[in-house]
Parts: C-alpha cells; sequence; structure tokens
C-alpha cells in the first residue's frame, strides 16, 4: 500500500461512521467523473428533492437531473461546497441550495 493510502485509510478509520458514508460516496462521485462524457442538449427532467435529504444524494440527484451538463467542469465548484460542507460544518441544505443553483446557472449558459 502506497503512502498517500496509508494516510487516507488513517483518517478515514478516525471518522465516525456517518462521515465514512459521506467519504465513500464522495469518492464515488469522483471516480464516476472520469468516465462520464457530456450528452445531448435537452430539457432538465426535475426530480423532487427530498426531506432531510444528505449533500452527496443531492449532488447524485441534480447530475440525473442535468445529464446533458459536463459535470467534469464542474467538479471544482461542486467540490468546494462539499468541503464547506464537510469540514467547515455548513448546514447540508445551506449547500444543497447552493449546489442547485450552481446547476441552474451552467443549465442557462448552456441553453441555447
Amino acid at each position: 500500500m502506497k503512502r498517500d493510502e496509508k494516510e487516507l485509510l488513517k483518517y478515514f478509520r478516525a471518522l465516525p461512521s456517518a462521515q465514512q458514508d459521506t467519504v465513500i460516496a464522495f469518492a464515488e462521485f469522483l471516480a464516476g467523473r472520469v468516465v462520464e462524457t457530456p450528452r445531448e442538449f435537452g430539457e432538465p427532467e426535475l426530480i423532487p428533492r427530498p426531506a432531510e435529504e444528505k449533500v452527496v444524494q443531492a449532488i447524485k440527484r441534480l447530475r440525473l437531473t442535468y445529464p446533458m451538463l459536463d459535470h467534469s467542469k464542474m467538479l471544482q465548484e461542486i467540490s468546494d461546497h462539499m468541503t464547506q460542507h464537510l469540514m467547515l460544518g455548513k448546514p447540508a441544505a445551506e449547500v444543497i441550495d447552493e449546489i442547485e443553483a450552481l446547476f441552474r446557472r451552467d443549465y442557462e449558459q448552456l441553453r441555447p
């Protein structure tokens, strides 16, 4: 195991179970961006926002809602919002509102 992997595992094991789940979900999100390709332009399929939605769940919902966007280009901004939530304790609902606005903004810029 490489040094970075050992360090990541050390931090992961120090987290409570709920935060470990969030780290795994975020890692899945990051891994998914590698193979994703932009899709044809179309109207978003609005998926209702569930009550008590987690940030990672919201990101997955928004990726399904806006499949025409190049999500890899949005990664840095999405990561910044995720960091504010995970590291700084910013409330999930507030972070989700901001990420929804990010997706809407990028969609409006893409729209013909």
